[in-house]
């Protein structure tokens, strides 16, 4: 580690954020919001919501960082982070998490929700301390069983709105939990030597790369099944259904190709994929539900 003067440069806080991931979280969190009602949402509603949800993601995700610092320290993908690179101290980092963290709390409680503040808070737990500090290093299922704290924007979103858990909420929850193995796992796949440095037992490290990519493939399946499930049950129509199909189809295609070709590169383009994969799949559920509210 390095014993440089720590900055508090606003960009090393920033990157305890971890931007991109939480600018996904917030995009499935909105559209959850704009799902959850007819027409507009109220604007208010809408900013304190994803302002509270986005604070508590970033708590989160800065105490990833704290927890994960000595093993990010050995990783080439995460060696430059703030805390290895002695940018920030680990009090700084704390200190940052826990304001983040009750300014969270505050505006869901007294700007959104109760109910909302309180699923906010069980994620936020779950992810950084239940899958960080246990789940992560306990069992290769650490993804899977983790996925559920990762899956809750869209339910957080519709909570905000409506003030209740509706089944359409827990259906989009279910969609990102199905997604998240397959997705994390072929990064995981890329990755494998670096996690098995740090002892992370990931799929790839514990199971070998056949089976992992065997998993993809049948958790690629399973996804487009549940995604099929927001037309059947009526949430969504033939715009969404039209999407959902092909999308699905791509991302089957890409698991089978990872069996055939066995090499990192289209395991990164399958995980690229997967991004571009949930992204299109929840815009498609938001021009869906407008289209269908302005016939």
């Amino acid at each position: 580690m390095s014993n440089q003067t720590p900055d508090i440069s606003w960009k090393n806080y920033l990157t305890l954020c971890k931007p991109n991931v939480v600018l996904e979280m917030l995009f499935t969190a909105v559209v959850g919001m704009l799902l959850a009602v007819p027409g507009m949402p109220p604007i208010a509603t809408v900013i304190y919501g994803t302002v509270g949800i986005a604070l508590a993601a970033s708590s989160a995700a800065a105490i990833n960082h704290f927890i994960d610092r000595k093993a990010d320290a050995q990783m080439a993908r995460t060696e430059h982070r703030p805390l290895p690179q002695g940018s920030l101290t680990a009090t700084n980092v704390m200190a940052f998490a826990i304001v983040l963290g009750i300014s969270s709390m505050l505006l869901l409680v007294f700007m959104v929700n109760v109910l909302t503040a309180v699923l906010t808070f069980l994620s936020l737990f779950g992810y950084a301390i239940v899958y960080t500090l246990y789940l992560k290093r306990a069992t290769p299922q650490n993804i899977v069983i983790g996925g559920a704290f990762g899956a809750t924007p869209p339910l957080l979103g519709w909570c905000a709105m409506t003030n209740s858990i509706h089944p359409y909420a827990l259906l989009l929850a279910l969609i990102i939990f199905v997604w998240t193995p397959p997705h994390f796992w072929a990064l995981a796949i890329a990755r494998r030597e670096e996690y098995a440095k740090v002892n992370i037992p990931m799929l790839p490290v514990t199971h070998g790369v056949e089976f992992t990519r065997l998993q993809i493939l049948l958790y690629t399946v399973l996804l487009l099944i549940v995604t099929l499930l927001p037309y059947l049950t009526g949430m969504s129509g033939l715009i969404y259904l039209a999407s959902a199909l092909p999308l699905g189809l791509v991302f089957i295609y890409l698991a089978v190709l990872m069996m055939r070709t066995k090499d990192n590169k289209t395991a990164m383009k399958t995980f690229g994929y997967s991004i571009i994969y949930i992204t299109v799949l929840f815009a498609v559920l938001l021009i869906d539900h407008y289209f269908k509210y302005t016939l």
